[in-house]
């Protein structure tokens, strides 16, 4: 009995820690006619951008997906791990990126001037649709080639024997079963911008809902706004994620003998041209920026503001605490009910926490007193679903092989996880420790409504520094960034990784 008690405690504890203050938001909130024409437009914005950039991202993921799954070469599995570095990249870094790429004085424009190409404006909608597609092409390129990959080789087989056209009997087949779930996901994903729209868009054009929340706190102060408009992104949310889960992708092309596949539907010079050029414009695409931020970033690194450190070790006392409290958090949680609480997270956006518990704690405390305990629990709510599905399989199969084995010897509580489950935990722990702690270092969503001049994290900092066109100091304290972001998820990644077989 008393093993169960700690998860179910846990359990509660992490559905009150989100449902509280979404009450908060909804308590607070003034309803429809609390809203006026600029925040109904800001609406618009979201589902339209969110719209936009999700069709773009699918699809420019199609033919580079299909380049990727019909083409060999050196440097392919590279490219393919690479795909997944903007989902960890902080979001302030890659945007820092992208202006050095498509900026005023940017490389595209450099290179179009003398060509009499029109000047690129990246600020607006264009921005905010660009950094969506930076960030969300390489997830529809992965979505899509596990879809490719999933097609048996004795389907191309049978084509290549029937002399039947590939793309109408089983490419266009899988991509109308996995495209429409891909769109859904990164719709949900570009919903719930705050730090792209934050310093891209913010007209009254290239307005989010999350944005226009921040902008009713920090401008007008006006909390009921804030409230409602929180509510309306939390309608959003939900809409959307059920909306995902039911265009999910179902069925498929049957098992095979997994044999290697050979596509000759791509023996053509043709054919392989055209995947040549996608394949360099997605690696382009995606690595340019980061050596942008590298190039730039490296001759201001000695003369950064003193400001750039101090919140460099605050953003790393803020990422490791909620590492820390989001495993606290996810081992107790590991059964079914627990992994209901933490879904609660993923259905709510972290600035609608951010506001709910700015809703609560405003009129007890001074909101900067408490902006890092705020940010650091925000992020762990937010990480905690991405954890248990990380750890769950380790957990299941760990039970499934020695469940009988520890009972019989009588192991239960804390003997239980600290000879069985945790050294078979140990590479997802890992993992989940790493990505946890890369994206708290670089979150800029939650700290911007209650920090002030003496709390400022580095993702924040940078900010600032953009706003007071110290970009050169910027530059730097991104590449700080950077490296200290990935640092943190290599160390844990590895560190979960050595001695795996103890």
């Amino acid at each position: 009995m008393a093993q169960r008690a700690l998860p179910i405690t846990t359990a509660l504890l992490v559905a009150g820690m989100v449902i509280l203050p979404v009450t908060a938001v909804l308590w607070r909130g003034g309803g429809p006619g609390a809203l006026g024409p600029a925040e109904w437009a800001a609406l618009r914005f979201t589902l339209w951008q969110a719209a936009v950039s999700a069709a773009l991202s699918v699809a420019l993921a199609v033919p580079v997906a299909r380049g990727l799954a019909r083409r060999t070469f050196p440097g392919r599995g590279t490219l393919i791990a690479l795909m997944g570095a903007p989902f960890i990249l902080p979001v302030i870094v890659a945007i820092l990126g992208l202006l050095a790429v498509f900026g005023g004085s940017g490389l595209v424009n450099r290179i179009g001037a003398p060509l009499g190409v029109p000047r690129l404006d990246i600020y607006g909608y264009h921005g905010v649709i660009l950094a969506h597609v930076f960030f969300n092409l390489p997830l529809a390129v992965r979505l899509l080639l596990q879809g490719w990959l999933d097609i048996p080789a004795e389907r191309f087989r049978l084509a290549a024997a029937l002399d039947a056209p590939v793309w109408r009997v089983l490419e266009w087949p899988m991509l109308r079963r996995v495209c429409p779930g891909a769109f859904a996901v990164i719709f949900v994903i570009c919903l719930g911008s705050f730090a792209v729209a934050l310093t891209l868009g913010g007209g009254p054009r290239a307005t989010t809902v999350e944005l226009a929340i921040y902008q009713a706190f920090r401008f007008d102060f006006d909390l009921g706004k804030a409230a409602t408009l929180a509510a309306l992104q939390l309608v959003l949310g939900l809409a959307a994620g059920a909306f995902a889960l039911r265009v999910a992708p179902s069925g498929g092309f049957g098992i095979g003998l997994d044999r290697q596949r050979d596509r000759w539907d791509g023996a053509t010079p043709m054919a392989r041209a055209a995947d040549g050029l996608w394949i360099t414009f997605a690696a382009a695409f995606l690595l340019l920026p980061l050596l942008s931020v590298a190039v730039a970033g490296l001759p201001g690194l000695a003369q950064m503001p003193a400001e750039v450190w101090s919140a460099a070790a605050r953003s790393l006392a803020l990422a490791l605490g909620a590492t820390a409290l989001t495993l606290a958090l996810a081992l107790p949680l590991l059964t079914a009910p627990g992994e209901t609480a933490a879904l609660l997270g993923i259905a709510v956006s972290g600035l609608v926490l951010g506001t709910g518990y700015f809703l609560l704690l405003q009129p007890i405390i001074r909101p900067g007193d408490v902006a890092l305990p705020v940010t650091m629990l925000v992020n762990a709510l937010m990480a905690l679903p991405f954890v248990i599905r990380i750890l769950r399989p380790g957990l299941e199969s760990a039970r499934a092989d020695y469940g009988r084995l520890a009972a019989a010897l009588g192991l239960s509580g804390w003997r239980l996880w600290r000879i069985v489950y945790l050294p078979r935990l140990r590479r997802p722990l890992g993992f989940a420790a790493g990505l946890t702690a890369a994206l708290s270092m670089g979150d800029l969503g939650v700290i911007t409504l209650f920090a002030d001049g003496d709390n400022a994290t580095l993702p924040l900092q940078i900010y600032r520094l953009m706003g007071s066109y110290q970009m050169e100091a910027a530059r730097a304290a991104a590449l700080l960034l950077l490296v200290l972001s990935l640092g943190l998820f290599w160390g844990f990644d590895r560190g979960g990784r050595g001695h795996v077989a103890a």
